[in-house]
Parts: C-alpha cells; structure tokens; sequence
C-alpha cells in the first residue's frame, strides 16, 4: 500500500520552533540554471522550515505499507501537481536509508510553516526533514554531510538530475556559496558568507507551478542548439557573481539588489521568466525595493526583492499583496 494523504488541517507542537527534523526553505539569489553547468550561485536559506515525522513498525509484524501525509501549507494545486513526485522521492530516501515498506510500515507525516510553493526549496526542504526522522526513527547519528546527501539523493524524485543547491541550503541554513562539480559524482563545493547585517526580503508567488525537470531541460535544448549564443549569456552571468560576491562581502544591499536586476534581465534572456514574474519584479521596484527577481526555476513560481530596512519591506509587501496569490515577509536564516 502507497497513499498519499493531503489535508490542511492544524497542526499544533509539533510545528513549533523545537522540532528537530526540519529542512530550511530557501531563495537563490544568484545563480538558477547556470548553476547546473558548474557555475557557481548564492543560496540563501529562510527562517520557514519543513518539519518531518516517521512512525515505523518492526519487521515482524503484520502492517506493512507505507503511508505519507502532507500537512503543509501550499498554494492551489501544488500538491496535486506535485504527488507523484513526493511519492518517488520519499521511496528513494527510503531505499537510501534500506527501509522497504513491503518489509514493514512506515507512516510519513510533513508539516511546518515552509508554505509549498514553487521557487521556494520545498522539495529539498521536505528530503531533508525526511532525513532527519528516518535517522532518527532507526536509531542512527548521522553527520550533517550525510543527511545532505541523503537529501539529494530524495530530489531525484523531484528534479532528475538536481544541482544539489536546493537540499545543501536546506541541511546547513545561512547564506552558501555553491558550486556543483565538474567531476561526475564528486561533491559540490560551498562555503558559508556571513552576513554584515541582516537582510529583509519579500516573496510572491504567481500562483503557477512549474516543473523544474521541464524547464530545465528546455534550457538544456537551447544550450545544445545555440551554444555560443549560452556561453555569452554565461559569461555576463559570471560578471553579476564576482560583483556579488565583493558586495556580500561589504554588506551593500543597494548593490545587491541592481545585481539582482541585472540576474533576472539574463533569466529573460534565458526564456526561464514569464509575464507574470516580469510584472511583480517591476511592482517590487516600483514600490522601493533595492532591487528584484525571479527566485529558483522560473515559468511560474517566485520572485523575490531585496529591501532596504523594515519600513521599505512592509510597502513592498503592501503593493505585492495586491498584485501575486500570495506575498510573504521574511529574512535570510
């Protein structure tokens, strides 16, 4: 028996800020789709979280089946879009940690204040918690660098061939410089930056979910039939990266956010935006954010702005919540 089981009932403990088997949410402020090809991104990890639980029942006993319920927040019609999916990724992070519920039950239970919503590291966020509750539910101390690769191992479900981004600012938080290797199987490369002060950002969504796997793979087809066309487009990426990374370094948010406009201009030139990302990247501007962009697989999904202070957060959440399904406020972990 497989099921997957949606509602959005309350959940009370268990989604405090004490759960341990959590996995972050996340915004890639620089960096999607170029970072399948070895360049490397910035990921900034948010303070909203995926909680897991796991209930397994010995071997020898009769009840075997596994049994998954979704209790998380999520926007029209992302669970349904997205089941199969979770389904394949949980029995992936099941396999990985050798539990067979042909063998036994396993009853999986997701929640937490992370809302589900393309853009945002859900996916990952979920492998990650999972992760955790398994190990724990088996007895088992692993190191984070296992439960990250645990993790990336579970977005397989999801994407096909991941970048291992999504689960890496999942496991560890904070803001990561990452870099997928070029040697197959190898292990990316990251390393934290710690921030001089805190950055205050707003998200939205456009109410559409996207298919990482397709979308990614339309650009893989454009990168294939048009190459020097996609290693000029690279190139000014890589320009936008080295300044943002001296303007990490000095702590200048208004820097990051022209560089942020600048990121999203390459993202359309991609063809990975669409119209409905366009008009809240320009709400954003237009109400005083330092600058915005689309945030993670593009045709849908998220965009996000960089705010100067409290006061700018709140009017550009303000004029968002008018324009997007949902808007949210929030700070990098």
């Amino acid at each position: 028996m497989q099921t997957l089981q949606q509602t959005t009932m309350s959940v009370k403990a268990r989604a405090t800020a004490a759960h341990p088997h959590r996995g972050y949410g996340k915004l890639i402020m620089f960096g999607e789709h170029f970072v399948v090809y070895q360049r490397p991104a910035f990921v900034a990890a948010l303070e909203a979280y995926t909680w897991c639980e796991v209930e397994l029942t010995p071997e020898t006993e009769w009840g075997c089946g596994l049994v998954v319920r979704d209790v998380r927040e999520a926007v029209p019609g992302y669970k349904d879009e997205k089941k199969d999916e979770m389904l394949e990724s949980t029995k992936i992070v099941l396999k990985h940690f050798g539990v067979d519920p042909a063998k036994r039950g396993v009853a999986i239970t997701f929640g937490g204040p992370l809302c589900a919503v393309s853009g945002v590291g859900a996916s990952a966020a979920s492998c990650v918690a999972l992760a955790r509750a398994l190990a724990e539910a088996l007895g088992r101390k692993l190191t984070e660098e296992e439960i990250n690769a645990a993790a990336f191992e579970g977005e397989k479900g999801y994407h096909g061939t991941p970048s291992g981004i999504d689960n890496t600012a999942a496991t560890y938080g904070g803001v990561l410089r990452f870099q997928r290797s070029a040697t197959q199987g190898a292990p990316p490369s990251f390393e934290s930056r710690k921030l001089v002060r805190p950055v205050l950002v707003v998200y939205a969504g456009t109410g559409i979910t996207s298919s990482t796997t397709k979308v990614v793979g339309e650009v893989a087809k454009k990168r294939a039939e048009n190459p020097q066309w996609y290693e000029a487009l690279q190139k000014r990426y890589e320009s936008v990266f080295a300044r943002a990374d001296e303007a990490f370094r000095r702590g200048d948010w208004d820097a990051i956010g022209k560089l942020c406009d600048e990121n999203h201009a390459l993202l359309q030139e991609l063809g990975v935006s669409c119209k409905e990302l366009d008009e809240l990247v320009a709400e954003a501007r237009r109400a005083g954010a330092a600058g915005a962009k689309l945030a993670g697989t593009g045709q849908g999904g998220l965009m996000f702005a960089v705010c100067r202070d409290a006061a700018s957060q709140r009017r550009v959440f303000e004029a968002l919540s008018k324009k997007a399904p949902q808007a949210w406020m929030t700070s990098f972990l």
